[in-house]
């Protein structure tokens, strides 16, 4: 099968088109003939040596797919060769052929194309568990999301605005903060120009939010504590600020009863990625085939041009996902 490798951890061009033996799917897991796969950070950070596949993983990077089922191992039910599904993986996305567990895959909603549906997996799991797992946002609470232009972003607008909740967002520019309001963000602030702990308290009366999703860490640590109202919850989930050590008021956290929390995905088990895909299933997966929700398609790529998908990646200037084409 052709696939893209990582030479050496570096920069966009370590990637190469390769050729590797076909996957061969063990007990529980099915082989799918990938249609497109998904780009995304953590792939950016693989290739660079910052992020290793956990073990047992493929060292061919990709977090999600969607295309075909091509063959099925011992101990699969619920499944047949032929089925169209999207699929979590811990890696070996960006390839003709791919191996998933069962319990991570989902079935390609009729209202998209397999180039939508494979920019579901890795931001629908991160968002659901993160947003309404984690941190509980309920219908009639608000919530601040950073990166709202992001893949990360554009869904958790959509999905949180379809369960009845008022979003706020930040962004890098004004045509970025025109998209996440075009999406119905009712707030979109940029980050560049405006302070948004002011620009949320200003929109909320003063109260401030009651979720805060953050990319971004420490550097926002202290404002994402700010802008909470009392009873509001913090969720970390990623680094892009570069620095991972903040410093706590404690007595924020015990005089507005906050609650602090992050997750990560890729080294979860596959019980647990099982239990997000049977809740995306159950709660998101009828607003995909109602239209209510859609993931937002910034640019394709063919597989063997990753490297230029990484450097779009890189550069911050898309809206929404970025997909390789493997057909």
């Amino acid at each position: 099968m052709h696939c893209i490798e990582i030479q050496s951890p570096g920069g966009s061009e370590v990637l190469r088109l390769a050729t590797r033996p076909d996957p061969i799917p063990g007990a529980g897991e099915v082989l799918i003939r990938v249609e497109a796969a998904g780009v995304n950070r953590p792939d950016v950070l693989q290739r660079q040596g910052r992020y290793p596949a956990p073990p047992g993983a493929s060292d061919v990077p990709g977090l999600e797919v969607a295309g075909t089922i091509a063959a099925l191992g011992d101990d699969v039910d619920g499944w047949r060769v032929g089925d169209r599904v999207c699929a979590l993986v811990a890696g070996g996305g960006y390839a003709r052929l791919c191996v998933a567990p069962a319990p991570q895959c989902l079935p390609v909603p009729d209202s998209l194309t397999v180039v939508e549906a494979a920019a579901l997996p890795e931001t629908f799991f991160t968002v659901w568990t993160n947003v309404f797992e984690r941190g509980r946002l309920q219908a009639g609470e608000s919530a601040l999301f950073h990166g709202g232009s992001s893949g990360i972003g554009t869904t958790a607008i959509q999905l949180a605005l379809a369960r009845g909740s008022r979003v706020f967002v930040t962004a890098g520019s004004d045509e970025k903060c025109r998209a996440c309001e075009a999406l119905g963000a009712e707030r979109a602030i940029n980050y560049r120009t405006e302070d948004f702990v002011a620009a949320v308290k200003a929109a909320t009366g003063g109260r401030g939010v009651d979720l805060v999703l953050d990319i971004v860490g420490a550097d926002y640590f202290a404002r994402n504590v700010a802008v909470l109202a009392t009873e509001g919850r913090l969720v970390e989930i990623g680094f892009m600020g570069g620095t991972a050590s903040a410093t706590i008021n404690l007595g924020d956290v015990l005089m507005r009863r906050l609650t602090i929390t992050g997750s990560t995905l890729r080294a979860r088990s596959i019980a647990e990625k099982g239990a997000i895909a049977a809740a995306l299933r159950r709660e998101v997966w009828p607003l995909l085939e109602q239209g209510r929700v859609k993931p937002v398609i910034d640019r394709t790529f063919p597989l063997a041009e990753a490297a230029a998908a990484h450097r779009l990646m890189e550069s911050s200037a898309h809206v929404g996902k970025i997909v390789l084409l493997v057909t």
